[in-house]
């Protein structure tokens, strides 16, 4: 039996201890850690079997998206609750503390667990997206020397169709197509003509100015034996074609980037959800494995005193 200046020495060492058993709160995180990474292979292995290339085939991107949400917030529950309970049940028991401090312990136990975990997590995220940019970086360095290459070979071959490179070739062609089908074009004259339509589409207004639309119409009558009011219709008619080309070009872009930055917008508020989720259920399952720990009862409305007179009770029957 516990005489009541061993218990005070007893009661005193405890109070000198530290309130982290951080034995038991790295114990969690790696429970949480391993059950997360199982589950988001998991997820990954249902996502790429559910979504197809194929058009018309496989999950939407809706339904992709909503799945993935969801699952984000099962691995959060899950993980978290794992962690959450063995951080508060692996806790070495305090039988001198009031029932309020020990549970508010366990809370914080759980908690702890879920903010390693997180950090783990979040660290090997980072080291995997670098080695992914490394990765891609060497792929870059490599498609560029080969697209240099290829560039070099097919300079030739450019200069032989009088074409270039640039992406107003197929309107070049249809301004300088004749009607004679075997004739075929000055590589100077498309060029030329590719560079007054890259000068004009990058314009403010977008408008050929007068020099370059006569110059163009010239260069129409000439080359497809047409009078010089029908090359300039053509011109008018071909140039329109190609600036709305353009501007089909750049809303499609627009439209691609602002999906985008919603897409992301999304993203980070749900997975800001998921986690503060994960926080709570941390801390709620190691509160309950603290109260499996102890089979300890509410001590609501006691003294402190009472409390630890509760506690050397117990601990005087189990002896």
């Amino acid at each position: 039996m516990t005489t009541p200046t061993e218990y005070s020495t007893a009661t005193a060492h405890s109070q000198n201890r530290s309130g982290v058993s951080w034995a038991a709160v790295f114990a969690g995180a790696a429970g949480a850690a391993a059950l997360s990474l199982i589950l988001v292979l998991l997820g990954a292995g249902l996502g790429f079997a559910a979504s197809s290339p194929w058009a018309g085939e496989g999950a939407s991107a809706k339904a992709l998206g909503v799945s993935t949400i969801v699952w984000l917030l099962v691995t959060q529950i899950l993980a978290s609750g794992l962690g959450g309970y063995l951080a508060g049940r692996l806790r070495v028991k305090w039988a001198s503390l009031h029932g309020d401090e020990v549970y508010f312990r366990d809370t914080a136990h759980g908690f702890l667990s879920w903010a390693v975990a997180t950090l783990v997590a979040a660290v090997l995220i980072v080291s995997s997206a670098g080695h992914l940019a490394s990765a891609g970086a060497s792929a870059g360095a490599s498609a560029v020397s080969g697209a240099a290459t290829m560039a070099a070979g097919a300079a030739g071959g450019a200069a032989a169709s009088g074409q270039g490179s640039d992406s107003n070739g197929y309107f070049v062609d249809t301004l300088l197509r004749g009607n004679n089908p075997g004739a075929s074009s000055e590589q100077s004259t498309g060029a030329t003509v590719g560079r007054i339509f890259a000068k004009a589409l990058a314009g403010n207004d977008g408008q050929l100015t007068g020099d370059d639309r006569a110059y163009l119409a010239q260069l129409v009558a000439q080359r497809a034996q047409l009078s010089q009011a029908q090359a300039e219709q053509r011109v008018d008619q071909v140039y329109g074609q190609a600036r709305q080309a353009a501007n089909d070009a750049k809303t499609a872009a627009k439209q691609a980037a602002d999906t985008a930055a919603k897409v992301a917008a999304w993203t980070s508020i749900w997975t800001f959800i998921a986690l503060l989720c994960g926080a709570f259920i941390a801390s709620a399952a190691a509160l309950f494995g603290g109260r499996l720990r102890d089979r300890a009862q509410w001590l609501e409305g006691t003294s402190e005193r009472d409390a630890h007179l509760h506690a050397h009770a117990t601990t005087a029957q189990v002896r």
